[in-house]
């Protein structure tokens, strides 16, 4: 693990957590709503473009320091763990992006087109470039296969069990999957499996603390990227 880079993903995920605060706030409304455009708080219009906080009563969008220290965190552990090689800029990329996607899903059960589909081509581009400069082109064979593979496997479990997952968890297993089949074959297996075993612990926890019942649901992105990070963390040690 390479502390320099931990730290420098720590230091950049700081202002990158900051700036994602506006999108989750949008973002966060139940599916088929429209974006939220004005301050939980105070009722003031909210600009377009990405903001930490109220631009009338300067209230924060979100608990404080939350998504900094979270996406700090993403970021450490992924520029450690990617640090000096081009795929840096993917996994950073996609490290950032799962923190407010988590952060949604959580809030609305929900994982929005908006966020999920753009990041499709921004994510193949970015490990592009890292197979270009890194002579790899077929590892991002493999990633693509890994997107596909993945996403498959979600599109079977979603129709066979309706309810359980949604088009959105499919959606994002392709993401994941990319990353995944970026690191190999392992990771894509691993990975998967890390998020249903951490969803299961999460669930037993929470029944037995009487937070949950059994006809309860929870969001499953934040555990299928949590999954995912392990999985890709672990690969490098």
């Amino acid at each position: 693990m390479n502390l320099a880079w931990a730290a420098a993903g720590a230091v950049l995920g700081v202002p990158a957590g900051a700036v994602m605060r506006g999108p989750v706030l949008a973002q966060s409304v139940p599916g088929g709503a429209a974006d939220r455009r004005a301050c939980p708080w105070c009722g003031a219009a909210v600009s377009l473009r990405p903001a930490m906080r109220c631009g009338e009563c300067g209230r924060l969008f979100g608990a404080p320091a939350v998504f900094e220290l979270a996406t700090a965190g993403v970021l450490a552990l992924l520029f450690a763990r990617f640090g000096g090689s081009a795929a840096v800029a993917a996994f950073g990329f996609l490290g950032v992006l799962g923190v407010a996607l988590s952060a949604i899903d959580i809030a609305v059960q929900r994982l929005p087109n908006r966020l999920t589909l753009p990041a499709y081509p921004v994510l193949v581009v970015l490990l592009g470039v890292a197979a270009v400069f890194g002579h790899s082109g077929g590892t991002l064979v493999r990633a693509l296969l890994g997107g596909a593979a993945l996403a498959a496997v979600y599109l079977f479990l979603a129709v066979l069990r309706p309810g359980q997952l949604g088009a959105g968890d499919v959606k994002l297993a392709g993401l994941t999957g990319l990353a995944l089949g970026w690191v190999g074959w392992p990771a894509v297996i691993f990975g998967a499996a890390l998020g249903f075993v951490l969803s299961a612990l999460v669930s037993v926890a929470l029944l037995a603390a009487r937070r949950l019942t059994m006809r309860s649901s929870i969001s499953f992105g934040p555990f299928m990227l949590g999954g995912a990070l392990l999985a890709i963390v672990l690969s490098g040690l």
